[in-house]
C-alpha cells in the first residue's frame, strides 16, 4: 500500500439522516494543517430537520438560517481551498451524498474527489480506529461535535493508527490500539 502523508479530511454535519437530509456545516483540514469551516444556509426546499441530529452536533436550524452562507459561495471556496486532490471521509456513505447535494445546489462541480478513509487505511488501522479516536478525542480535549474539529480528529486518528501500526504492530494487535 502506498504511504500517504497527512491526508486532507472532510467532515459534514447534517440536518438528519436519510434521503431528505442536507448538509448544514462542512469542515476541512488539509495535510498542511490549514482548516476551513462554514455553516451552510439551507436551500428553500431543504426542509427536513431532525432534533436528534441537532442534539448531537448542537447546531440549530435558526443558526444556519441566520449565519449560514450560500452553497455557491461555500462550493467556490471549497474548490479553491482543497484544489484538485483526493480528500477523505470516515463516513463516506453519509458525507458523499451531502457533498453532492451541496454542489448540486450551487450548480458547481467539485474539482476534488471525496473518497472513503478506508481506501488509504490498513485493516489493522481500522480495527484500532474506534478506540484510538476515543482516546485522541480525550487527549485533544475535543468536546464539541462540529465539522472542523471532527475533521481534525479524523486526520489525527488516521496518523496515530498508521504510526502505531508501523512502530508497534504486535502491540497494536494485542491491545486493540
Amino acid at each position: 500500500m502506498r504511504k500517504h502523508g497527512y491526508p486532507t479530511i472532510i467532515d459534514i454535519e447534517a440536518s438528519g439522516f436519510g434521503s431528505r437530509s442536507y448538509p448544514i456545516e462542512i469542515g476541512v483540514v488539509k495535510g498542511s494543517g490549514e482548516r476551513y469551516c462554514a455553516l451552510i444556509r439551507p436551500e428553500p426546499d431543504w426542509q427536513h430537520w431532525c432534533s436528534s441530529a441537532q442534539a448531537m452536533h448542537g447546531i440549530s436550524r435558526q443558526l444556519v438560517e441566520r449565519r449560514g452562507r450560500s452553497p455557491k459561495e461555500i462550493c467556490t471556496e471549497l474548490n479553491q481551498f482543497i484544489g484538485a486532490i483526493t480528500a477523505y471521509s470516515d463516513a463516506w456513505t453519509h458525507d458523499s451524498p451531502w457533498l453532492n447535494r451541496l454542489f448540486f445546489a450551487a450548480r458547481i462541480n467539485p474539482v476534488f474527489h471525496l473518497s472513503p478513509i478506508e481506501m488509504i487505511s490498513t485493516e489493522a488501522q481500522l480495527l484500532a480506529w474506534d478506540a484510538a479516536k476515543k482516546r485522541l478525542a480525550k487527549q485533544l480535549d475535543i468536546k464539541r461535535h462540529r465539522a472542523s474539529g471532527d475533521a481534525y480528529l479524523i486526520q489525527q486518528t488516521y496518523l496515530y493508527t498508521r504510526n502505531l501500526m508501523e512502530t508497534h504492530p504486535a502491540l497494536a494487535r494485542r491491545t486493540g490500539l
